[in-house]
């Protein structure tokens, strides 16, 4: 996947941005609203979408592009989004309970 043609790329960011338009204005999971956000959910998901066949698979052979596997694709787009906003989260989180613990 490290050389990967343009339309394979192009694939990518589209399974990217429309995860990322699901997650962040359908579902409203984001950590500030706004559309610098979104354009950080689309390059996060773009690389979890990146990451999806080599770690999850290879599934469906016949609903691929070259190397670029849909399904895992976009299983891996959700994955990297969930576990990116729930850490940011939780460590924003711990920071307010420390700041409030020191004042």
């Amino acid at each position: 996947m490290i050389g990967m043609d343009f339309l394979s790329f192009l694939i990518l960011l589209i399974i990217s941005v429309v995860v990322s338009a699901l997650m962040h204005y359908l579902f409203k999971y984001y950590i500030v609203p706004g559309f610098t956000s979104f354009l950080s959910k689309v390059v996060f998901g773009w690389i979890g979408a990146w990451l999806g066949s080599p770690v999850l698979g290879n599934w469906f052979a016949g609903f691929q592009y070259k190397e670029v596997y849909i399904i895992p694709a976009i299983l891996g787009s959700f994955a990297i989004l969930i576990i990116l906003v729930d850490l940011v989260k939780t460590c924003g989180s711990v920071m307010q309970g420390k700041e409030k613990s020191e004042t």
